[in-house]
């Protein structure tokens, strides 16, 4: 009998734990779990945060909370709601986030842009076992966030899953307006739903909500967690508030009272006396005018030495938008000490962002480039969606009166043509030059059948394979890329690329395809394994890379064209194959190139190369031929040197 007592007991704490509900109109006499700088004001409202750099407010209900299913594991049903608002003395600084968590406190977290929630490490982690709204205020581009004022749904990350500006109208900003604003979080169990609504608390709930995502939360939530929130400050300071809180598992959060809510701290100083304005000697007046029309001065003045564009073009494709002044204190103003390199493209500029700490590269496009709008755009719209290992990234543009600025992950190596050509410190061996080989094979393949659409990257060569702290090969600049889709054929008939590496028949018809970039990359895996240029200019002759290699195949010594810089260190079976392979994909006809599929089973060793190559249909000089169609000998003087034009991606752009 006592047995069975107790476990009577058992079951109806669960059944209540499940079902439970609370409501707190203030927080006076609220039994809360506080951490950081956390606390409740005498009025009764719960502060977060105040003006304090680089601190966390944590503050959460007491006890765990059962939010699975006994029976069969699932997330049950539940509903939230809560008021806050957040009050700045200067720039606004971070946001707020209503989390659910597996402990109290959440120790090791980091301030600043982590909202108190994560740090630099376990960021993303799916060990974390967290589920958070954040309501943020500073945009984060290693967040990917969308602006400076906006909702997300957030699962063991800061990179939200889901995420909105905060508002229902154009330029409506909800959390930095200053006033109480009431959120609604909403989990329904059997559909696994999360509806996410916010308004001003004048308005009332709305009928649609602002974020609705279908997710199992399951996997992510343990049977007890914790609820409560989170916020934090970092260079950017402001005071978080939460004026009421309500939350009920399995049922619908009691709506709260706004008549018993407590009242928020003033905005401003306190109503100066008409009777002290009216005493105010005029001269004051006057002084003060003079102050107005100086500061206004200097603030248009300000304003546009950092003017930006935006145009409608940028709404609908551009991915994370800096701005000029962050990428201009990034690179300490662009000064000459941050100068990574510069061609006919203008500039390139190391830079660390201020925010985050993040290293980048600023390719700053000058007035006068070859490079011009329209291939800004099309790098941005196409590397801007870009995601591979061997494909540099990008993480976000600016532009700026005429400037455009293109910002990418930093590659510490720099690009593989310093290791190939002349005396360079460092020389890569055999086996780092196949990784280097594999991984932009693996990049092109990406681009040509992997992605949504078939982007043709145009501008395949040494200069433009970039390497990163682990000597990986990662293929950039995307300023030339023309995407189409799959099936269907390119419509671009201009002639773009660089002298050496253009296909016959694209110097013919100005017709870029995928096989015109597997011409290309042959020629590229001829520079690897060679070291070689694919063109050197010994006098009044011409030295064209395929045509030499092609002569040492015929001669059946293929391997006197490996880089003797090499020695003796390198497998002479994988040399034989790069040069072969390279000299398939130069083939004049451009039916009988591999496509890049192929090429890298050639090179994982999966299928081998043909016995005998149905190269070159012509005489091999007739592919130098083939190389000059269509192109102005005033493009380039013969007595130019080869690294004048093999820096410059856009040398061969002409009219697009």
């Amino acid at each position: 009998m006592c047995f069975k007592l107790i476990i009577l007991l058992v079951l109806v704490s669960i059944a209540a734990a499940e079902d439970l509900n609370f409501a707190y109109h203030g927080f006076g006499s609220a039994n809360l779990s506080l951490d950081g700088i956390a606390k409740v004001t005498p009025n009764g409202l719960l502060r977060l945060t105040n003006y304090t750099r680089f601190k966390i407010g944590h503050a959460f209900y007491p006890n765990p909370i059962i939010f699975k299913n006994s029976s069969n594991g699932t997330v049950l049903s539940f509903s939230t709601t809560f008021i806050f608002a957040m009050r700045y003395t200067g720039p606004q600084g971070h946001g707020i986030a209503f989390v659910i968590a597996p402990t109290r406190g959440l120790p090791h977290v980091s301030s600043s842009q982590h909202l108190g929630l994560f740090n630099f490490t376990n960021n993303g982690s799916p060990t974390n076992h967290i589920f958070a709204v954040e309501l943020d205020t500073v945009q984060n581009a290693e967040f990917n966030d969308i602006n400076d004022n906006h909702v997300g749904i957030d699962i063991n990350g800061l990179a939200s899953e889901m995420a909105s500006p905060a508002g229902y109208y154009i330029g409506e900003r909800l959390i930095t307006s200053g006033q109480p604003v009431q959120v609604w979080v909403d989990y329904d169990g059997s559909k696994k739903q999360i509806n996410v609504s916010l308004a001003l608390v004048s308005n009332g709930k709305p009928y649609i909500p602002l974020l609705s995502l279908t997710r199992d939360l399951s996997p992510v939530l343990h049977r007890t967690m914790y609820v409560g929130f989170s916020s934090s400050t970092g260079y950017l300071t402001a005071s978080a508030y939460l004026l009421g809180w309500s939350f009920k598992m399995n049922g619908q959060a009691e709506e709260l009272v706004l008549s018993q809510l407590p009242k928020m701290p003033r905005l401003g100083p306190k109503n100066i006396s008409k009777l002290l304005t009216i005493g105010l000697p005029v001269i004051l007046v006057s002084v003060a005018l003079l102050a107005f029309l100086f500061c206004v001065n200097h603030a248009l003045r300000r304003k546009k030495k950092f003017a930006e564009l935006l145009e409608d073009w940028e709404l609908e494709y551009g991915p994370q938008r800096f701005k000029y002044k962050e990428l201009y204190i990034a690179t300490k103003g662009f000064r000459e000490k941050e100068l990574l390199g510069k061609g006919g493209f203008g500039k390139v500029y190391k830079g660390i962002l201020p925010t985050s700490g993040i290293e980048i590269a600023v390719k700053r496009v000058s007035h006068e480039s070859r490079q011009g709008m329209k291939e800004f755009v099309a790098e941005i719209v196409s590397n801007g969606r870009l995601r591979h290992r061997n494909l540099v990234p990008l993480l976000g543009y600016c532009r700026r009166k005429g400037e455009l600025l293109l910002v990418y992950e930093y590659m510490p190596n720099g690009s593989l043509d310093k290791y190939l050509f002349g005396q360079p410190a460092v020389t890569l061996d055999w086996r780092q030059r196949v990784r280097v080989i594999r991984g932009v094979a693996s990049g092109l393949l990406y681009l040509h059948e992997e992605w949504d659409q078939v982007v043709v990257h145009r501008d395949v060569k040494a200069s433009n394979v970039l390497l990163d702290g682990e000597w990986n090969g990662r293929l950039g600049d995307f300023g030339l890329a023309r995407l189409y889709d799959h099936g269907s054929d390119p419509q671009t008939t201009h002639i773009a690329g660089t002298f050496g590496y253009l296909a016959p028949e694209h110097a013919r018809s100005g017709r870029a395809t995928t096989s015109s970039d597997v011409f290309a990359f042959g020629v590229f895996l001829l520079e690897v394994a060679s070291g070689r240029r694919p063109i050197q200019y010994h006098g009044s002759e011409d030295v064209i890379l395929v045509d030499w290699v092609f002569s040492c195949w015929k001669g059946s010594n293929i391997l006197e064209a490996k880089d003797p810089k090499l020695g003796n260190d390198f497998v002479a079976e994988e040399v034989e194959l790069v040069l072969k392979l390279g000299l398939s994909c130069c083939q004049s006809e451009p039916t009988t190139r591999p496509r890049m599929r192929q090429v890298v089973q050639h090179l994982e060793g999966d299928i081998p190369l043909p016995a005998e190559l149905s190269l070159l249909s012509a005489s091999a000089s007739g592919l130098a031929i083939s190389q000059n169609e269509g192109f102005d000998e005033s493009t380039m003087a013969r007595g130019s040197s080869p690294s004048s034009y093999a820096a410059d991606s856009s040398f061969l752009y002409s009219g697009r």
